[in-house]
């Protein structure tokens, strides 16, 4: 499995935390937020963009899933992650394929970057014919996903919430490395060459989450 997950480690008291919050935190005060209402807000830079290759229709975002791996990804968004010595912070977006996924580890979700680099992901991903939430291989159906990372310093929890679900699941935890210019991306790759396969995005927020 092409699947990579820097620094996952066990400490079950951010966990239990994570647990505890969930509502705190889809109430805490917002970052950043861009519900990709006929334009892209402010802030947001393309990686490799392909023009024809993404629309904002009905207030999401939508990106044509091209051929191309983590390192070679095209039309990835990008912005400026916030500081982690500042405070505690969740970024949250609701994925959405709206072709059915075809081929292997074909995925869509939220990357992040150190230095320009992607180091970790939480992607709804296609594996073995099966839909999974990595990190953490939990499967899923087809269905709209709600994708949420908390990030505390180092820390960060990788959690999920399908449509028509209350509470949202955690996936995984672990460490990012030392900040270095990070940023915060959507994007999706390992599509079909010829196929279109569309991805969704939307709802996109950073809130600040409770220490």
């Amino acid at each position: 499995m092409r699947a990579w997950v820097f620094g996952v480690l066990g400490f079950a008291g951010l966990m239990a935390m994570a647990g505890t919050q969930v509502a705190r935190g889809e109430g805490g005060d917002v970052i950043f937020a861009d519900r990709f209402e006929g334009k892209l807000a402010d802030g947001w830079k393309w990686l490799r963009e392909q023009p024809g290759a993404w629309r904002i229709r009905e207030g999401g975002l939508e990106i044509r899933a091209l051929p191309g791996d983590a390192n070679t990804v095209k039309n990835a968004l990008l912005r400026p992650a916030p500081d982690r010595s500042a405070g505690a912070f969740a970024v949250e977006v609701t994925v959405s394929n709206l072709t059915p996924p075809t081929v292997q580890y074909e995925q869509l979700g939220i990357t992040w970057y150190v230095d320009g680099k992607p180091v970790f992901k939480l992607v709804k991903e296609r594996i073995d014919g099966g839909i999974y939430i990595i990190p953490g291989r939990k499967p899923v159906e087809n269905v709209p996903i709600r994708l949420r990372l908390i990030v505390k310093g180092d820390h960060w929890i990788a959690q999920y919430r399908p449509a028509g679900e209350k509470e949202f699941l955690t996936a995984a935890e672990g460490t990012l490395p030392q900040p270095n210019n990070d940023e915060v991306s959507l994007q999706c790759y390992h599509g079909p060459e010829k196929e279109e396969h569309w991805m969704r995005f939307e709802d996109f927020r950073i809130v600040r989450w409770p220490q």
